[in-house]
């Protein structure tokens, strides 16, 4: 028998996520995912009228794809799937994996040229900008054992998650997107980071369940040569296979002029070089998802956690909420300011806005875990 909560979730995200209708034509693009719960996505999606096209694909095969490509091919499947994307007005990733190390093995020089080759063109060219989408990871033992949680444990959490009131937290966010619109300084402070940055005339998205879920966060980007200091993360990132830790960067007029991540400095700073716009910041953004609280190696759970902020080195988003930066990266990293991880303090044009992980501004207390459950 199909889990209800499957069905429940293809509602939030043909529904809420997408608003799918009889004028949509939608790839529903799915990764190591159970047969049954993308047959319900698909049921989903066509009851809203919408065209349906589907993508199937393994964890397990893109590594070996990977491991042999070559520019001449990443540039074909570029040609083909840009195509396929131009005829989408609404984009749904189911992204499951048994394994998150899966492509480790696959060379630093190849990611690189997939980014520019691939990733550029079709997801920054036409998928982000130019349809409705949404990307979810999918519960896995995996992703159970990541979190440190029973398979039972987290598929409870998992659902909790993915399927809170959206609506609700959409209202609690509009002062947030009001007050980011309008300021200017922004100053971070935490054990290890402090820098400051401008998002003067960048706009504000508050992303609340259209296009990641889990979602809860307001996203805005830094005046691309606005940024000093040091920031200092406190979270593992899972890049490209391999886990980043004691992330930090030292930043000079926007630009991440030192890099270092322990014994993966090296290959921290070789992602970093893999343009010119890979050193600068495309994104700043505050999370406030209720029932993330601790990281578990998953950046679609990690940048939502309540408290957080993730500061992104790479390709931004059209604006508002973008600054014009073109990478073929964009890699969100997290900061917990949470008194657990060290606390830490917001400052908006001078103004405190949030300490130790709450919003201190009665205005933006509606964000705080308490009121979003």
């Amino acid at each position: 028998m199909l889990d209800p909560r499957v069905t429940a979730l293809a509602e939030l995200l043909c529904g809420h996520s997408t608003r799918l209708g009889p004028a949509d034509n939608v790839l529903i693009h799915a990764f190591d995912i159970p047969d049954e719960a993308v047959a319900e996505v698909i049921r989903v999606a066509q009851s809203k009228g919408a065209n349906v096209a589907v993508r199937l694909e393994s964890n397990l095969i893109r590594r070996e794809w990977m491991l042999g490509m070559t520019e001449a091919n990443a540039k074909l499947i570029c040609e083909i799937e840009k195509h396929e994307m131009e005829q989408m007005t609404a984009y749904i990733a189911l992204r499951g994996s048994h394994n998150y190390a899966e492509l480790s093995e696959v060379p630093e020089a190849t990611m690189r040229m997939w980014s520019k080759e691939y990733s550029q063109p079709v997801v920054f060219g036409v998928r982000v900008p130019k349809t409705k989408w949404v990307a979810l990871r999918w519960p896995t033992e995996s992703m159970a054992q990541q979190a440190n949680m029973s398979t039972p444990a987290f598929e409870k959490f998992y659902f909790d998650v993915c399927t809170l009131d959206y609506a609700k937290m959409a209202k609690a966010c509009e002062p947030l997107k009001e007050l980011m619109d309008k300021t200017d300084q922004v100053r971070v402070t935490a054990p290890g980071t402090d820098f400051t940055l401008s998002i003067k005339g960048i706009g504000s998205v508050p992303c609340t369940g259209l296009r990641n879920i889990p979602d809860g966060e307001c996203f805005s980007a830094p005046v691309r040569d606005s940024v000093n200091g040091r920031i200092q993360y406190n979270t593992v990132s899972l890049y490209q296979g391999t886990e980043f830790k004691d992330v930090v960067y030292e930043i000079k007029n926007g630009k991440i002029v030192e890099a270092s991540a322990g014994a993966n400095t090296q290959k921290l700073n070789d992602i970093l070089d893999t343009d010119e716009g890979a050193r600068y910041f495309g994104e700043f953004a505050i999370g406030f998802n209720p029932y993330i609280l601790h990281p578990m190696k998953d950046t679609l759970f990690d940048e939502k956690i309540a408290g957080s902020l993730h500061f992104t080195p790479g390709n931004s988003y059209d604006p508002p909420g973008g600054n014009g930066n073109v990478s073929g990266i964009h890699w969100d990293k997290v900061l917990i300011q949470r008194p657990e991880y060290g606390g830490g303090e917001i400052w908006f044009d001078g103004v405190l806005i949030r300490k130790d992980g709450l919003f201190v501004l009665p205005e933006l207390a509606g964000l705080n875990p308490e009121n979003l459950k």
